[in-house]
């Protein structure tokens, strides 16, 4: 049989790598952030959801792109029973996550996975890493169940935790309950406090009136929401937590109606709607008084994952341009050859580098806040949850798109996973607060009214002190730059006029902690396995994202060439190495 001529022309995709085996980054993180038995007990099955994300998952993901849910309010007898039609590959992406793999229940119940305790944060968000490369909108899915959750187990009764928790928590499809977070209003978005469902006592339940404007996992087993009981004080103060279950107890639906699903530039393939609530019946979660502070527990475990998850779009798009760069000849050459996509390459590679450091950092913050008590853990996790949030999804916009570009008119394409991830991408900077809204968050209540920062300004200098390895020259540097960022965000923190500079003091926060932490993974790979390329991307952050660059100087040279090299490449790099380009 005679070679198709245009075999070899269009660079080639990810399709059969594994998202796991391919990624030594992750595998160098979770030998430094997870005890050595566990990081054994779930590397087989790692491996097992990086293949299926660089194979039948990555499908299943295209084609419930390509074929969203569709609500229908009767069915064929003409009754009103509304449900949501999904595609078989939906179904099939949720037996995954929520059935073979059980990312939802990780926190929450031992056995997952043969494995006899809980999982940490940071093991847990392995799997939401590599899960999340293949498909983003059922991330969403996954992530509130996991937080109805953890509400329902740390507020509620123990009637109502013995009615729900184990529908939430389990990995049988078949009594599954997924959950969902009802929060957005048309009055209230991100000010919270202007809500207007309201909530009124009926016996030993309570019963839900209003609309809510964007309700994603709409036909979820269970919601949690905000509602205002009858006679609560505006603002925040006088919002409570509710329990709403999609069927009463004779199986028939609750008194709230999906009014139409939205039509999403990403995400395409989980149902997202309008709610509206028409006398529901729902059970209070915890104080009454309380309910804007215990669901800002979730909102932490959400951001974290929101970072996480776009993390892995920017893995997967770093994937991707690589398989072009390498993969395809112009001009006589390997893309990857040509100075210009090198240095390309490697603005893609330090945002992501940056996220999945930090996503990791916070994990284990978070973990120790929560498991083990630790106030100064907690204090981290309450100023990194908005910092990474708030420059990791933004930053996913740019590496997905550069990474269309890399592909050229090609990646623009649907039938390529270029234009879903750029659409997916622009959910991250929307969901659990826009850019502004968080960033006010990191600067004016996680440093000024927290303190938070003097938490992180003693975990870096702590990260810095036991980076043995990198050189005593770069540490200084690093230090300094930390006390610069933490004195920036405290100025912009405490003067109402500089208000304007709270995205600036935020991403400065990002790029210095990112750059601390890559240092001290760089020493203790390098203690490992003599691998020290991190200190290399540690230098491209300070260059690329914390230099201040006379315009019309040339910013590439000799030195980013020679870190090219390296990190463009499989081996090993010495520690001598990457020091010497470090403090050039």
């Amino acid at each position: 049989m005679s070679q198709d001529p245009t075999d070899g022309l269009i660079a080639p995709d990810t399709t059969g790598l594994n998202f796991y085996t391919a990624d030594s980054s992750l595998q160098d993180l979770l030998a430094i952030h997870l005890q050595e038995d566990l990081r054994r007990h779930i590397e087989p099955h790692l491996a097992e959801l990086g293949a299926l994300a660089g194979g039948r998952l990555d499908e299943c993901a295209r084609l419930a792109d390509r074929h969203p849910p569709v609500l229908h309010h009767r069915d064929r007898f003409g009754r009103d029973e509304q449900w949501i039609e999904y595609h078989p590959a939906y179904r099939e992406l949720e037996a995954a996550a929520f059935g073979r793999f059980g990312i939802h229940a990780m926190s929450h119940r031992p056995g997952i996975l043969g494995w006899p305790q809980r999982y940490p944060a940071t093991a847990k968000h392995a799997f939401t890493y590599l899960f999340n490369q293949a498909e983003f909108g059922l991330g969403c899915p996954i992530n509130v169940t996991d937080g109805a959750a953890m509400l329902l187990d740390r507020y509620g009764s123990e009637w109502l935790k013995s009615r729900y928790l184990e529908g939430l928590t389990t990995t049988d499809m078949d009594r599954l309950t997924q959950g969902a977070q009802f929060m957005t209003e048309k009055e209230g978005g991100s000010d919270v406090g202007r809500l207007t469902t309201t909530a009124a006592p009926d016996g030993e339940h309570w019963r839900l009136y209003g609309e809510k404007w964007f309700c994603s996992n709409a036909d979820a087993g269970v919601a949690m929401l905000l509602a205002r009981p009858e006679g609560a004080p505006p603002g925040t103060r006088g919002v409570a937590l509710f329990l709403m279950p999609r069927r009463l107890d004779d199986g028939s639906l609750n008194r709230y109606r999906i009014v139409r699903l939205k039509d999403k530039l990403g995400t395409r393939s989980m149902a997202s709607g309008e709610i509206k609530l028409e006398g529901a019946l729902a059970y209070h979660v915890g104080r009454l008084d309380r309910g804007f502070v215990q669901m800002a527990d979730m909102v932490n475990w959400s951001r974290l994952s929101n970072g996480v998850k776009s993390t892995a779009l920017m893995r997967r798009a770093m994937h991707d341009a690589l398989a072009v760069a390498f993969g395809r000849i112009a001009f006589g050459r390997r893309i990857v050859e040509h100075p210009l996509a090198r240095r390309q390459l490697l603005k893609m590679m330090v945002p992501l580098e940056q996220a999945l450091s930090l996503s990791f950092v916070t994990a284990d913050a978070l973990e120790r806040a929560e498991r083990g008590g630790s106030q100064e853990a907690a204090a981290l996790v309450r100023i990194l949850t908005p910092v990474l949030k708030f420059r990791a999804t933004r930053d996913a916009r740019k590496v997905c798109g550069d990474a269309l570009e890399m592909r050229g008119g090609v990646g623009y394409v649907e039938e390529f996973a270029t234009a879903r991830l750029l659409r997916d991408a622009h959910l991250g900077s929307i969901w659990e607060g826009t850019g502004n809204i968080v960033a006010l968050d990191a600067l004016r209540r996680a440093v000024g009214r927290h303190g938070t920062e003097a938490a992180l300004a003693d975990d870096l200098h702590a990260r810095i002190k036991e980076a043995t390895g990198v050189p005593i020259t770069y540490r200084d540097r690093l230090k300094r730059l930390a006390d610069q960022a933490v004195a920036f965000a405290r100025s912009v923190a405490a003067n109402p006029d500089m208000e304007a500079d709270s995205r600036r003091a935020t991403s400065a926060l990002y790029h210095v902690a990112s750059a601390v932490s890559l240092a001290w993974e760089a020493s203790l790979t390098h203690e490992r396995r003599g691998d020290a390329r991190r200190l290399l991307l540690s230098r491209l952050v300070l260059d690329h994202r914390l230099g201040s660059a006379d315009p019309f100087a040339a910013a590439a040279g000799a030195i980013e060439d020679q870190i090219a090299d390296l990190l463009l490449s499989d081996r090993p790099v010495r520690m001598d190495e990457a020091a010497e380009l470090a403090t050039a």
